[in-house]
């Protein structure tokens, strides 16, 4: 590591990717599964990933007959960084958890869907959020707008990322249940639930 610069450790989007998977278990890994863990970017690509972060003591490289395997440094200076970086995500889950328990109007329902849900977005996608409003509230009432406009400021000021309320009634949800557009199934499947009951759950058929 370059102790002059020790930010230059990370170099690429994919030193992350490659950093959270070894990061997230003590087993050893070889190249091929952390690629495969990852995702994103080609064998060739994390395998050279791999060796600059061996090189920067950020990982341990054990011969293994015709193979490396690599197990994250914790030791490192430079690893508690690491982990708060890999951290982000669900810290803020447990903020906007914090923030939806203070409002003074409890919402029936709140998750995150899209591409933060998934984890493929970047610094301009909008943060979807799908809020089910309770029957007794209705659409223009003043403290329920403005714990969601709060809401929406705040998430930007943590993230730098906007907001995207999708906001449904009762009866708006009847009808997507109903109806099922093309979103429906991504919902579904992708939705990360904050407050209230598991998006499926939620989004499921009703007698």
């Amino acid at each position: 590591m370059d102790v002059s610069r020790p930010w230059a450790v990370i170099r690429s989007p994919i030193d992350m990717d490659v950093l959270r998977v070894v990061g997230g278990t003590s087993r050893p890994l070889t190249g091929r599964e952390v690629a495969r863990l990852v995702g994103t970017g080609s064998q060739p690509t994390v395998n050279a990933c791999l060796r600059r972060l061996a090189d920067q003591g950020l990982v341990y490289a054990q011969e293994a007959g015709n193979a490396y395997l690599y197990t994250f440094n914790r030791e490192h200076l430079a690893a508690p960084a690491i982990e708060l970086l890999a951290g982000i995500r669900l810290e803020l889950e447990r903020r906007l958890k914090a923030e939806i328990t203070g409002w003074e109007i409890t919402p029936d329902h709140v998750s995150i869907f899209g591409s933060a849900a998934r984890g493929d977005g970047d610094a301009r996608s909008d943060i979807d959020v799908l809020v089910v409003r309770p029957a007794r509230v209705s659409e223009d009432n003043s403290r329920w707008r403005k714990q969601l406009q709060r809401f929406s400021d705040q998430v930007h000021r943590w993230t730098g990322n906007y907001v995207a309320v999708a906001e449904l009634s009762a009866v708006d949800l009847r009808a997507l249940r109903r109806d099922r557009p093309p979103s429906f199934a991504e919902l579904r499947r992708d939705a990360i639930t904050l407050v209230g009951p598991e998006a499926a759950e939620l989004l499921a058929a009703q007698p």
